[in-house]
């Protein structure tokens, strides 16, 4: 098996539905790929509806929403390719996403995770390649504190907006919506660190990448469709901490301190 593909899904049957018509429409050309799916104890139809439209997709429903770590991990013991492909359910592949991806990673030994640029729904670049965060980051990123000069100019420099976003570089850390794996590599860090149920998944295992010294890199000639929408930092100063998300995303962020502390990784991601 050459590529797995794993999705997601928690109450997103009609995005994880589009996401799986998007793969099943890609060009794989003759590289052998299989589809997983883990529910996270959504209690909806969608394993129904999977075995009569797309008998070929592995189906596993977890017990209890174990959160992104959690489930992609289900899939990941699961999974028999040679890549890994981790996959949010809101994501629409192109259909030379997975072979352009394949050829890079083949002609790049070195790398162990390779992410694609990344289109709003209106066709705008989003971000998704990184640097590490400032202690701060996550305040200017969700509240008001992202309006005042010092923070804009820190929020450019974390979302590498001045690098060009047309040219394969290394990151620090890539957006988690969808990851291309290299599998041995992958089982010598290990999978998705639980303790991150939803946030930072991402950041720490690609921080773990880097210290084994495998690459992290952007590669934009492969492309994807997420249709993410970000909470905004138009709100009350007090409002990150009454929204749910605000305070899983506080939440994941203390505990990425507690593993890792203040110390920011060394520049390992500008190696040759």
């Amino acid at each position: 098996m050459d590529i797995s593909i794993i999705i997601v899904n928690y109450k997103s049957k009609g995005l994880t539905l589009n996401c799986i018509k998007s793969i099943q429409e890609a060009d794989f050309k003759d590289l052998r790929h299989e589809i997983i799916v883990v529910d996270n104890n959504s209690d909806d139809t969608l394993g129904e509806i999977l075995a009569w439209q797309y008998p070929e997709v592995v189906f596993i429903k977890s017990d209890r929403n174990r959160g992104m770590g959690g489930g992609n991990n289900i899939g990941i013991a699961r999974a028999q390719g040679t890549y890994i492909v981790i996959m949010n359910p809101d994501t629409i592949a192109f259909k030379d996403t997975f072979t352009k991806l394949f050829i890079f990673m083949e002609q790049n030994p070195r790398v162990g995770i390779a992410g694609p640029q990344q289109f709003n729904p209106d066709q705008s670049i989003q971000d998704s390649r990184y640097r590490w965060h400032s202690l701060l980051m996550p305040m200017y990123r969700r509240t008001f504190l992202g309006k005042f000069s010092f923070a804009k100019r820190a929020t450019e420099h974390f979302l590498m907006h001045d690098v060009p976003k047309n040219v394969a570089h290394p990151a620090d850390w890539l957006l988690g919506s969808c990851l291309f794996i290299r599998s041995k590599f992958l089982r010598e860090v290990g999978n998705f660190d639980e303790r991150f149920f939803l946030y930072f998944e991402d950041t720490d295992l690609c921080r773990r990448f880097w210290e084994k010294k495998f690459r992290v890199m952007y590669f934009p000639e492969a492309r994807i469709i997420h249709n993410h929408n970000r909470a905004s930092a138009d709100r009350a100063w007090y409002a990150f901490f009454l929204n749910p998300a605000g305070r899983r995303h506080l939440g994941s962020w203390f505990r990425y301190l507690s593993k890792w502390g203040i110390r920011r990784p060394l520049d390992i991601s500008t190696e040759d």
